[in-house]
């Protein structure tokens, strides 16, 4: 027994050393950490910046696409110009619908780094085309490149864990959401604040100017200059991608690294294998399911929210200014970095995450079913109960994709979370290349049924969005939402 019990403790004393090998950059970045065992704060803030700055161009969008449309001159009617901006928007999606899992594949096969200067200096070049763009099918075509050469959306995810140990991935994770909810502050403002500067700001943009001539130029030449500024900075971003170049000699032992790396045939046979395992796991696909009707609200209502706004009253509209709406979504954005810092994991502490789900939707539904009537309102009201409904309504969503994100990981194991991210990440660009134009098409059809007998106007658009976070509501019941254990215990504290 005493033999026995000698045995069973050399597993526990000797500990095999770790095999680095030279040149290969996912080995140095093994070594760095294994090394320096604290949060690596320079990488983090690297990292942070980059997505910040990749997830700019959308939003900074929507605070002027109303005005954009308008100036092309291709809607014959203003009750139109809902119609063609929709096509906008989904144009950068069906882009990054396309290619997320193409981008996926290619950093596992070159590394991280070189997908992320691609997809910077792709921003770099069409999101200053798309500022110079003189007709609508300029401006579609500049989108959609936009999205289908964004790489890093994944990719930046799965860096985000190779550069720290395993203690600080909650940490690095959170900051890659945290980086989204700036880019809502930011690029609105930029949005909202410099587009038609000769007409905001004629003392120093003069009508006869560039910025005269092509009244949306200048925030996008603001974003590109920060591209600009990333992408030199990404010459010391490092590499986090294992690339050894071994051949599998008949000395070495069966069990021994070379070996394990060089067996490669095996590892594609069993990556196949589970990639298709994958969608017969019905607690991920549901919950990506999930995930994919939270942001089809999100876009469909990103799109439509300014359009509203913006049209003129007789319309239903509140017309505002992109100055009034840019100010809304900073609001916005700001409510979403501090709820997301301090209070949603106090409130998924006491309710769970899927009644914390159900309560999200059920608050969102209201407030989507009370937006009509706030054209009726006197100016000073209005404004103060847009931005605080605008406020409710993005935390309610944000909080269904957070609980959604959480419940897709907590489905797979860790040697499987990218490839289902991958797939996440294509269904979700999939279901919002259809939000922006579906909404368009809606607001457009709202506008010239003013006077309708059921929903008149606006009120339908409104409803129709309510229908969809009520699809939300009822998913989260079974047996449309199945839970993996970890999520079912993790609900219930």
């Amino acid at each position: 027994m005493a033999g026995g019990e000698g045995k069973a403790a050399v597993p526990l004393l000797e500990k095999k050393p770790e095999v680095y090998f030279d040149g290969c950059p996912g080995c140095a970045m093994d070594r760095r950490k294994a090394e320096n065992p604290g949060i690596p704060y320079v990488l983090f803030f690297h990292m942070w910046i980059i997505n910040l700055v990749t997830c700019m161009p959308l939003s900074s969008l929507f605070p002027y696409l109303y005005f954009m449309i308008r100036d092309f001159h291709i809607a014959k009617r203003v009750e139109d110009i809902g119609f063609y901006a929709g096509f906008v928007g989904a144009s950068y999606m069906l882009g990054r619908t396309l290619t997320s899992i193409i981008w996926g594949i290619l950093a596992d096969r070159i590394g991280r780094k070189p997908v992320i200067v691609i997809t910077i200096c792709s921003m770099l070049v069409f999101n200053t085309l798309f500022g110079l763009s003189v007709h609508y099918w300029m401006a579609i075509a500049t989108r959609f490149f936009l999205g289908f050469l964004h790489g890093s959306l994944g990719t930046i995810r799965a860096y985000a864990v190779e550069v720290c140990r395993p203690e600080h991935h909650a940490i690095a994770l959170s900051l890659v959401s945290t980086s989204w909810a700036v880019a809502l502050i930011i690029g609105p403002a930029i949005g909202g604040y410099l587009a038609q500067p000769a007409e905001k700001y004629p003392k120093w943009f003069p009508m006869n100017s560039l910025f005269g001539r092509f009244p949306y130029f200048l925030p996008s030449l603001c974003l590109s200059v920060f591209y600009f500024v990333i992408l030199i900075s990404s010459i010391w971003l490092p590499e986090t991608l294992h690339m050894h170049k071994l051949e599998k000699r008949e000395d070495q032992p069966a069990d021994s690294p070379i070996a394990y790396l060089s067996n490669s045939e095996d590892s594609v046979k069993q990556h196949i294998t589970s990639t298709w395992s994958l969608f017969k796991n019905w607690p991920l696909m549901s919950s990506i399911v999930l995930f994919c009707i939270a942001c089809f609200d999100d876009m469909a209502y990103t799109e439509m929210f300014p359009l509203w706004a913006e049209s003129n009253k007789k319309y239903g509209g509140l017309s505002f200014s992109t100055k009034d709406v840019g100010s809304i979504f900073v609001v916005t954005g700001s409510s979403i970095l501090l709820y997301q810092t301090f209070v949603y994991p106090r409130i998924i502490k006491v309710l769970g995450l899927i009644s914390t789900c159900r309560v999200a939707a059920i608050l969102s539904m209201v407030l989507l079913l009370t937006y009509p009537s706030m054209a009726n309102f006197s100016r000073s009201w209005l404004y103060c109960a847009v931005n605080i409904a605008s406020l409710l309504k993005n935390n309610c969503i944000v909080t269904i994709v957070t609980c959604s994100f959480i419940l897709q990981n907590n489905s797979v194991p860790q040697d499987q979370r990218a490839t289902a991210n991958g797939i996440s990440t294509t269904l979700m660009s999939l279901s919002k290349t259809f939000a922006p134009a579906g909404a368009g098409i809606m607001f457009s059809w709202a506008q010239k049924h003013q006077h309708a007998f059921l929903f008149p106007g606006d009120q339908i658009l409104f409803f129709l969005l309510a229908m969809v976070v009520f699809l939300e509501f009822i998913w989260t019941f079974k047996p449309f939402l199945a839970m993996a254990k970890e999520s079912s215990s993790s609900s219930c504290h």
